[in-house]
């Protein structure tokens, strides 16, 4: 039985011309019309009523590419270099897909909302860049979501983030290829950073996480505590701290680590906090000013890393030491595989490794820390 808008408006409660200014976005809507719609959209799967065969290839030129934050670095590369391939003015695809950034600002719901319009749109491609929000609730919907579009034919590539959980509809001929995941080396990568730390002689490693929901913190962090165990350092709870991906999570943090090492010492203990590892890049140079602050020097009183080698990290005074990832590269192989240019990797799943790459932010520790 065919769905249509009608159909939606009963479920939403609302008339179907509402329902109409909604899915075009061409009219203003109250948040939670607009949200009560959406869902109505999702439950009877108004755009994938069907059979999938009925929808075998998406019929939009259209190429979603979502990301966190389109004024981060780290998100303004991945989507300048997928788009670099997808087409338009520059572009090497021939002009024949249109590119359309969506800046989720982190938000799980907008992110939800952005993939249900791109659903109703039946674009060609879908790109999500970044960590996924670790709650198996929205997990579970993001993934319905993106096997419903994989189902009408849209190519799907989650780009930083780990693969989707296997499900039976994912090995049909009809969706074979379609779902990718390109992830990045992060647990390896954070891994390498603190064993050059600790190879320094380096034993209390300050830590800036990132948010606790993201896949990303999670496997960045885990890869720091593995090297921690494998020297057989302490893993002191003291040691860390969560925060956004900003600059002035940076730099908060850092005051906070500083502080609560001149506790320890205060109350007795002699080794002081000597090197501080950041979530990203940005983070790091936060934290940089605020050890500046304090009268400190970087390396020599105390070293400082990175993560992601953002185009500015060459240029901090000093260099920043961090762990490359081929962000430009793995965006245009993104966009290579969303337009069908490029033939996904063997089992859907490929790694982008991370780079150590050491400059003059990072020296051992003083004689006698």
């Amino acid at each position: 039985m065919t769905v249509t808008l009608s159909d939606v408006a009963a479920r939403a409660r609302v008339s179907p011309a509402t329902v109409s200014r909604v899915l075009n976005g061409n009219y203003p809507v109250a948040a939670s019309t607009r949200d009560r719609v959406l869902r109505a959209v999702d439950e009877l799967d108004y755009v994938l009523n069907g059979p999938a065969s009925a929808l075998a290839a998406a019929t939009s030129d259209l190429v979603g590419v979502l990301v966190n934050d389109i004024a981060d670095p780290f998100f303004g590369i991945l989507a300048s270099a997928v788009q670099s391939e997808i087409g338009g003015p520059g572009g090497r695809a021939g002009g024949e897909r249109l590119a359309v950034v969506c800046n989720t600002g982190g938000s799980p719901e907008r992110e939800l909302t952005y993939l249900t319009l791109l659903q109703r749109q039946r674009a060609a491609a879908v790109v999500l860049t970044g960590g996924a929000v670790e709650s198996a609730e929205h997990g579970d919907a993001v993934a319905g979501k993106l096997r419903k579009l994989v189902a009408a034919g849209t190519r799907v590539v989650l780009l930083g983030r780990p693969p989707l959980p296997a499900a039976e509809e994912e090995s049909a001929p009809e969706t074979s290829g379609l779902l990718t995941a390109l992830t990045f080396g992060n647990r390896d990568g954070a891994r390498a950073l603190t064993e050059h730390l600790i190879g320094l002689g380096h034993r209390r490693i300050g830590y800036i996480a990132g948010p606790r929901e993201r896949t990303t913190t999670r496997h960045r962090l885990e890869g720091h505590r593995e090297a921690l165990a494998a020297a057989a350092l302490a893993d002191d709870p003291a040691l860390l701290l969560h925060g956004p991906y900003d600059r002035a999570s940076g730099h908060r943090a850092a005051l906070e680590l500083l502080d609560r090492s001149q506790e320890g010492a205060a109350a007795g203990r002699t080794d002081r906090m000597t090197a501080v590892v950041a979530a990203n890049d940005t983070v790091a140079l936060g934290a940089c000013a605020a050890l500046r602050e304090r009268g400190l020097r970087i390396p020599a009183d105390v070293s400082v890393a990175g993560f992601d080698d953002l185009p500015f990290s060459v240029d901090a005074v000093p260099a920043l030491t961090t762990v490359r990832l081929p962000l430009h590269e793995a965006g245009a192989r993104a966009g290579r595989i969303a337009t069908g240019r490029e033939t996904p990797p063997e089992g859907g799943v490929a790694l982008a490794a991370g780079e150590l790459t050491v400059r003059g932010s990072t020296a051992a520790p003083r004689a006698g820390d």
